[in-house]
């Protein structure tokens, strides 16, 4: 995981799909950082994974989290939240 964190714990680059393990670490760190007691608005989701990431891509980071089971969403995207699988 260290290979895909800068000094102030943000992901700088996306695991390449043969790496698909540590896609899923990554997808994991990023996960944390949501509260899983709140509701979260597609702009709210975005500006936190800006947070946490420095190669500019929330909607891949988004859609990422969403597929493997991270977020939930309203069908319209209009509310996103975190399943907490632990």
């Amino acid at each position: 995981m260290e290979n895909y964190l800068d000094a102030k714990g943000r992901v700088t680059q996306w695991p390449s799909k043969r790496h698909r393990a540590k896609q899923r670490l990554v997808l994991e760190y990023l996960a944390l950082k949501f509260d899983p007691t709140v509701t979260y608005t597609e702009k709210e989701v975005n500006a936190l994974l800006r947070q946490f990431h420095c190669f500019n891509d929330p909607a891949l980071l988004r859609r990422e989290l969403f597929e493997a089971g991270w977020l939930d969403r309203e069908r319209n995207g209009s509310a996103y939240w975190r399943i907490d699988k632990w």
